[in-house]
């Protein structure tokens, strides 16, 4: 199967997907909290052009334009049509402005500009795609000289990674909750993806240690999360902020 008919096949089940899940409002996951405590207003938001790629059923985009700090315009992209729908519908309903709805797909966006955003945010969505290095060129392109990106993708290098041998051995399907396209990210592998991109990585970092059992949920296991700074790298959940370098020709 090519990549492209890997992606619409794809598409089709994550319309599905979208439909049956309700709105994230709370944007309360691990995920975003990684990112909400390290996103500096002033900096990345205030008056800013704002990106969440594969923002889903919309709550973290929504959750980035009502920020206080008043964002100039959050642009929040999904390749799932239903899901965009679905953010469009619940942003309307519940009076939610300053965010703009497209479909995109993260690996080719053709419709933005070079530069055309000064921060971007990328949750769990690049493991999801055929070409995870391809995702993160692009977002690299469409950020602006000096914008911030924030990106997360599981990290295998965990418990989890075993559990996935585990399945592996088992000849079990691992799909994160049925998803279509599962691809091992690891944390050394999300870094290396970001730096042949261009840009300097500011901070990483991980957290999330989990006990997995077959057939029913991970237990996570917080006592085994400290000292951070051996436990940093083996979390389920990483996150890479990373800059892109202004270059003479800009101010």
């Amino acid at each position: 199967m090519t990549p492209e008919t890997q992606t619409a096949a794809s598409r089709d089940v994550y319309d599905q997907w979208h439909t049956r899940l309700a709105v994230d409002a709370e944007s309360d996951a691990p995920w975003h909290r990684m990112i909400k405590t390290r996103l500096v207003p002033e900096r990345d938001l205030a008056g800013r052009r704002v990106l969440e790629i594969g923002c889903g059923r919309g709550g973290f985009a929504m959750w980035l334009a009502q920020h206080p700090a008043h964002p100039r315009e959050v642009v929040g992209c999904d390749f799932s049509a239903a899901a965009v729908t679905k953010a469009a519908d619940y942003a309307t309903t519940h009076g939610v402005t300053g965010v703009r709805w497209d479909v995109a797909d993260i690996q080719k966006l053709d419709q933005f500009a070079d530069g055309e955003f000064d921060t971007i945010t990328s949750t769990e969505t690049i493991e999801h795609v055929p070409n995870p290095p391809l995702a993160v060129r692009q977002l690299a392109r469409v950020l602006k000289p000096g914008g911030r990106l924030f990106l997360t993708t599981p990290n295998y290098f965990s418990s989890i990674g075993l559990y996935r041998v585990y399945c592996w051995l088992r000849g079990k399907t691992f799909d994160e909750c049925g998803q279509p396209i599962c691809q091992w990210t690891m944390i050394h592998r999300t870094r290396q993806w970001v730096r042949t991109a261009g840009l300097r990585i500011h901070e990483s970092d991980t957290v999330g240690q989990y006990l997995p059992f077959p057939g029913r949920p991970p237990i996570r296991l917080w006592f085994f999360e400290h000292p951070h700074f051996i436990m940093k790298w083996l979390g389920h959940h990483s996150l890479v902020v990373a800059k892109k370098p202004i270059s003479r020709g800009h101010s």
